[in-house]
């Protein structure tokens, strides 16, 4: 049966992707691979099977590769053979469906809340979360941040209607327990150990190129969030001041506006992306 080439380069995805795909033509080795529509063929040195799995290891092999690169965390936390075998069961479960492996592994610390990996490292899903909230922020869309200069230009009669909004390059994490510990001990090639089970909100940001992250105290993640969506300068200061001393206030607004202007993670609300996010 002749076929037309999207149907054969269809098929034969199919056949390398998918494990059902793999074991219709293990059955069929040396025909038509039934409704696939694709005649892979054996011979004395390869069969059928073989053929295709040439393709599905390579396949295989260079998403596990991505993904190790993505989660180096997870995977310095499961080791080696766990994190393939999870690498196989998620992309079973979640298959890639765009081109770019950029991608591949957005729903990963999704898959992780319900796999049995949980019930050893119960915090390998907040793990797996800000590792990927990392490379979301490093591909982010870039934009003009505000700086203190141009803070300090504007007429302090001014400050209260500024809007403002937090910089394209930030994510704002909420997870269960503590892990940005051990994300930087496996950075910086330490000995990791295991999290404290305490509610976390972290912020990911990228400044000249290189991301960074922090815990957040209660009343910066709250400010923050404000700002993420967008708000006047003068909300932010009533929310800090609704949740800090009557003594302290005015000290800590003027610490947290300066710690986000140095980091470059807030900018105005009338101000545009000037790029959009980088793909692999």
């Amino acid at each position: 049966m002749q076929v037309s080439l999207a149907e054969l380069q269809t098929s034969l995805c199919r056949l390398i992707t998918t494990r059902d795909g793999l074991k219709r033509i293990g059955d069929d080795c040396d025909s038509t691979s039934g409704d696939t529509g694709v005649s892979v063929r054996g011979d004395s040195r390869l069969s059928a099977i073989d053929r295709v799995n040439i393709y599905a290891n390579a396949y295989f092999y260079r998403l596990l590769d991505c993904l190790h690169e993505e989660f180096p965390a997870t995977f310095a936390v499961v080791g080696a053979n766990c994190f393939e075998v999870l690498v196989r069961e998620y992309l079973l479960a979640c298959p890639p469906t765009e081109p770019s492996i950029f991608y591949a592994g957005r729903h990963l610390h999704g898959f992780l809340r319900k796999h049995p990996l949980v019930e050893r490292w119960p915090f390998i899903s907040d793990l797996a979360k800000l590792e990927r909230s990392v490379l979301d922020v490093f591909h982010a869309a870039e934009a003009s941040a505000l700086s203190s200069e141009a803070m300090r230009a504007i007429p302090s009669q001014q400050w209260s209607r500024i809007g403002l909004k937090t910089h394209p390059a930030v994510e704002i994490v909420r997870n269960q327990w503590r892990v940005t510990d051990i994300l930087g001990a496996v950075e910086n090639g330490r000995e990791w150990r295991g999290p404290a089970h305490r509610k976390s909100t972290v912020i990911v940001w990228r400044q000249h190129a290189k991301v960074h992250y922090r815990d957040l105290e209660d009343v910066e993640a709250k400010a923050l969030a404000l700002l993420s969506e967008g708000a006047r300068f003068a909300d932010i200061c009533e929310v800090i001041a609704a949740l800090a001393t009557r003594t302290e206030h005015v000290a800590l607004i003027g610490r947290l506006l300066a710690q986000w202007l140095a980091d470059g993670i807030i900018m105005r609300s009338d101000a545009m992306p000037t790029t959009s996010p980088t793909t692999l």
